[in-house]
């Protein structure tokens, strides 16, 4: 089997292609000048093929003889200055990678949404993947982009592909990988002061890495599934992290309204250029819920034991790969 995978050089696709290395022969598409390093030797046994999802051409060329596509490339930012690079990236990108796909008549294709995805609505704490999505002030750009990229790929399977669709919660990789999703650790390891009073949904990016390589085995296509450990209070997450880190804990709860002077001052340094805060109000509320990230339907399916948060935790802060 050939396997291509965009965005292997990231945080989930490096842990997705070591996943699927034993199953296939894997090929990359990279943009020149990335790095390889999150791959460790693996990058020596993928073939890769260099160009990115804008270019159409470059597409068509590595799709070419392939029997399985993991779309993990994509952009992730919560900066609103970059709505317009959001929806070229993750939503134009899939729909470059869908039309290539039939063109080239590759028709089995792993997406990696996120539950960003599914949309927010301020009186729904629970979020299965039935969740209906609705236009809200909740709805982040990053989400948009996210949805519209999904729509894209249920368009593909009308068209006749094969899709599986997962929607991962926060990655918990290394602290040395410094990417997106690992930032959360960095607010625990400079001793802030205050922590949201919402809940925080997690999965460690090896579990969700072998849940996808799970489903995959059990074909489970034209099928969407949450992926996500566990959802708990900020104040829990962060204290467990405290100790595994060996720093103090955040100790006093955000107000609703300690948020308006946050946002007010950081909206102020952004355009004064001091500083490069993701946050903004939609950002900063969505902290505040106590959102749940259903994960039944995977459970149901597959018998899977998720690794306790102080693994994940001890794991973050080691060297191994």
């Amino acid at each position: 089997m050939k396997i291509l995978i965009t965005g292997a050089t990231g945080l989930f696709g490096s842990h997705l292609a070591k996943s699927f290395a034993p199953i296939g022969e894997l090929h990359g598409l990279i943009r020149p000048n990335s790095s390889k390093s999150m791959l460790g030797s693996l990058q020596d046994q993928i073939t890769w093929h260099e160009g990115d999802l804008s270019d159409v051409v470059a597409l068509e060329e590595c799709l070419e003889g392939k029997d399985l596509v993991i779309h993990a490339a994509g952009l992730v930012s919560f900066n609103p200055e970059d709505q317009e690079k959001l929806m070229q990236v993750n939503t134009k990108g899939t729909e470059n990678l869908i039309n290539s796909m039939l063109e080239t008549g590759v028709s089995k294709i792993i997406h990696i949404s996120s539950v960003a995805a599914l949309g927010r609505s301020p009186e729904i704490n629970l979020i299965d993947e039935e969740h209906k999505w609705v236009e809200s002030n909740w709805n982040t750009p990053y989400a948009i982009s996210k949805h519209l990229a999904d729509l894209e790929v249920w368009r593909g399977v009308q068209e006749g592909l094969s899709a599986l669709i997962v929607y991962p919660s926060i990655l918990m990789g290394r602290i040395a990988d410094q990417r997106s999703s690992t930032q959360i650790y960095n607010y625990v390891l400079e001793e802030n002061s205050y922590y949201p009073k919402g809940r925080v949904n997690y999965i460690d990016v090896r579990d969700a890495a072998e849940l996808v390589l799970r489903l995959f085995t059990a074909e489970k296509w034209n099928e969407g599934f949450i992926l996500n450990s566990d959802a708990i209070p900020y104040k829990d997450f962060f204290e467990e992290m405290a100790k595994a880190f060996g720093k103090k804990a955040p100790n006093k709860e955000v107000q609703d309204w300690m948020l308006e002077f946050a946002l007010f001052f950081t909206t102020i340094g952004r355009k004064l250029g001091l500083t490069k805060s993701p946050l903004n109000r939609q950002t900063a509320m969505l902290s505040q819920l106590e959102l749940i990230m259903d994960n039944s339907k995977v459970n149901r399916m597959l018998d899977f034991a998720y690794r306790p948060l102080a693994e994940t935790l001890a794991w973050a802060k080691s060297n191994e790969s």
